[in-house]
C-alpha cells in the first residue's frame, strides 16, 4: 500500500506540478480543444448541408471525408498533418507544431460534429420544412430559419460530449514536440513523471482533466433532461386535446 501511495499519491510531485498544470497546462489544452471546436463546427455544419445536399457533387465528398477522418485513429491523422504538412507550410506556421495541431483536431471534429448536425437535421419532421414552404419561404431560408436551429438544439448534448473528446484528444498534440510554453496537461505531467520516475504527475494531470470533462458530463445530462422535459410538457397539450375531442 505504502508503494502504491507513494507511486501515485505522491504530493510533493503533485504540488511540485500544479502551478505548470494550471498556468500553461490548463490554458492550452482549453486553446487547443476551444479553438478546434470552433473550426470543427463551422465545417461539420458545412459537411452536415453538403452530405443532405440532393446535388451528388456535393454529396459524395463529404461522404468520403467524413469517411476517411472518422475511420482513421486520431494519432494517425495529428501525425500525417502535423509532420506531412510542417514540411509545406512552414513559410506559414515555420517550425511551430501548434497551429497544425489545432488544423488537425479540428479537421477531426468536423467529421464527427458533420455527421451529429446531419442527424439532427434529419431527425426534424419533414412537415416543419414543407409548412415554411407552404408560407412563401425558400428551400435555403427554411433550412437555415427553421429546420436547421431545431436539428441543432435537439443534438447540443451530443455536441457537448463531443467538447469532452476533443479535451481529452488534445492530448495527442503531444506527439508533435511542442515548445515548453504550448505545453499541454499531459504533456506536463509527463515530462515530470520522466524525470522523477514517479506517476503522481500524471494523476494530478488527470486531476486536471476530471475538472474540466466531469462538470461538462453533468452539462450534458442537464441540457438531456431539459430537451426531454420540452418535449412531454409541448406533448401535453396535444393528449389534452385528444381527450377533449374523443370526449
Amino acid at each position: 500500500m505504502d508503494q502504491f501511495l507513494e507511486t501515485f499519491l505522491n504530493w510533493e510531485y503533485i504540488w511540485q506540478v500544479f502551478p505548470d498544470l494550471l498556468k500553461t497546462g490548463l490554458l492550452n489544452t482549453l486553446i487547443l480543444a476551444g479553438a478546434s471546436a470552433v473550426i470543427g463546427t463551422v465545417l461539420g455544419m458545412v459537411l452536415a448541408v453538403m452530405g443532405l445536399s440532393t446535388k451528388r457533387w456535393l454529396r459524395w465528398p463529404a461522404r468520403v471525408y467524413t469517411d476517411i477522418f472518422r475511420g482513421l485513429p486520431a494519432i494517425l491523422t495529428i501525425l500525417v498533418i502535423g509532420q506531412g504538412l510542417g514540411t509545406v507550410a512552414r513559410d506559414v506556421v515555420g517550425t511551430n507544431p501548434y497551429p497544425l495541431g489545432i488544423l488537425a483536431l479540428s479537421l477531426i471534429a468536423a467529421a464527427y460534429i458533420g455527421e451529429i448536425f446531419r442527424s439532427g437535421i434529419q431527425s426534424v419532421d419533414k412537415g416543419q420544412l414543407e409548412a415554411s414552404r407552404a408560407l412563401g419561404m425558400s428551400y435555403r431560408n427554411a433550412m437555415v430559419k427553421v429546420v436547421i436551429p431545431q436539428g441543432v438544439r435537439r443534438v447540443l448534448p451530443a455536441l457537448v460530449n463531443q467538447f469532452i473528446s476533443l479535451v481529452k484528444d488534445s492530448s495527442l498534440v503531444y506527439f508533435l514536440g511542442l515548445l515548453v510554453g504550448q505545453r499541454e496537461l499531459f504533456r506536463i505531467g509527463q515530462d515530470l513523471a520522466a524525470n522523477t520516475g514517479n506517476l503522481s504527475p500524471l494523476v494530478a494531470a488527470g486531476f486536471v482533466y476530471l475538472a474540466i470533462t466531469v462538470p461538462l458530463t453533468h452539462l450534458v445530462n442537464h441540457i438531456d433532461k431539459r430537451l426531454r422535459v420540452g418535449k412531454k410538457v409541448a406533448a401535453a397539450p396535444d393528449l389534452v386535446t385528444s381527450g377533449t375531442v374523443r370526449s
